[in-house]
C-alpha cells in the first residue's frame, strides 16, 4: 500500500496569512500519521481570473500544467480558506476553477477524481470563517471531492497564534493537527480497499 499524499494549501497569499499558518498546522498533524504532505503556496501559480477566452492560452501553460499536476498526483487535500464576505477567496475559486479545465489529455475534473479533503478557516471575526466553508464545502462537493464532515474554524484569529506560528489555545492547537490526522487515516483507510 503506498503512503497517502495530501496537498496542503491555503486561500491567501497575504504575508503572514492566518490561514496559511493554519494550514501548516494541519499538514503536521497529517504528517505525523504517516502522510506524505506538500505544502503549496499559490503565490507560486499566479494565474489570471478565470475566463475562457483566456483557455487557450492558459491550458497549455507550464503554471497550470504544474499545479494540476500536483492536484493530480495527491490523494487528499488540505485547504484553509479565508472568509470574504461570508464566502469564499476569489483566489481559492479562481484556482479551483483553472485546475477544474479539461485539456487534451484530461478530462474536466481530473485533478479533484476520488479526491477525499478536509477544510478549515481562520478569521479576525467572532465565526473563524465558519460563512466561507458552507461555499468550499458546496463547491469541493458538488466537483466531486468526498469532504470530511469535522472543520475546524479559529476565531479572532488576529490575537489566535504565537510567534512561532503554532496556536494559543492548546485545544485549538489540537483540533487543527487533529484535522490533519483524521484526513491521513481516511486515506489510509481508503487505500486499504
Amino acid at each position: 500500500m503506498t503512503t497517502p499524499r495530501i496537498l496542503a494549501l491555503a486561500g491567501s497569499t497575504r504575508k503572514d496569512s492566518f490561514n496559511a499558518r493554519l494550514v501548516r498546522i494541519a499538514a503536521e498533524g497529517a504528517g505525523r500519521a504517516g502522510a506524505d504532505v506538500t505544502v503549496l503556496d499559490l503565490r507560486e501559480f499566479a494565474l489570471p481570473l478565470f475566463d475562457q477566452d483566456l483557455e487557450p492560452e492558459i491550458l497549455n501553460s507550464e503554471t497550470l500544467a504544474r499545479l494540476r499536476q500536483l492536484f493530480i498526483e495527491h490523494d487528499g487535500l488540505l485547504i484553509a480558506s479565508p472568509e470574504y464576505n461570508s464566502s469564499i477567496t476569489p483566489l481559492l475559486k479562481n484556482t479551483i476553477d483553472w485546475v477544474s479545465r479539461p485539456n487534451a489529455d484530461l478530462p474536466t475534473l481530473a485533478a479533484f477524481h476520488r479526491k477525499t479533503a478536509a477544510i478549515m478557516a481562520a478569521s479576525p471575526g467572532p465565526l473563524g470563517g465558519l460563512r466561507g466553508l458552507v461555499h468550499v464545502r458546496s463547491i469541493l462537493s458538488n466537483i466531486g471531492v468526498l469532504v470530511l464532515p469535522d472543520q475546524v474554524t479559529i476565531r479572532n484569529a488576529s490575537d489566535a497564534f504565537d510567534d512561532d506560528g503554532r496556536l494559543k489555545e492548546e485545544r485549538w492547537q489540537a483540533s487543527a493537527e487533529g484535522l490533519g490526522k483524521s484526513l491521513a487515516d481516511t486515506l489510509w483507510k481508503l487505500k486499504s480497499k
